[in-house]
């Protein structure tokens, strides 16, 4: 569901599927988290989609995750495109 997805980027490359799953059910049901990962590293591009329940919860998540720090580095929460 593109309207109830947010991009989450400025990840630093310790932040796993799992840890951004966690995080961001704080906000609200979270439905799907992918990280997309290089295919001969393995290691993500520093970005992530996360997809909640409805379009109301991701608005929440941008409101209060935007900006917080993971693992040192402020993260940014904003509509996916």
């Amino acid at each position: 569901n593109q309207e109830a997805t947010v991009f989450v980027g400025d990840l630093d490359p310790q932040v796993s599927e799992a840890i951004l799953w966690e995080l961001m059910i704080q906000a609200g049901p979270v439905v799907n988290v992918h990280v997309p990962k290089d295919k001969l590293s393995g290691a993500h591009s520093g970005f992530g989609f996360v997809e909640f329940h409805s379009e109301e919860d991701a608005d929440y998540a941008i409101k209060i995750m935007n900006m917080i720090k993971l693992y040192g580095k402020p993260i940014r929460v904003n509509k996916a495109t």
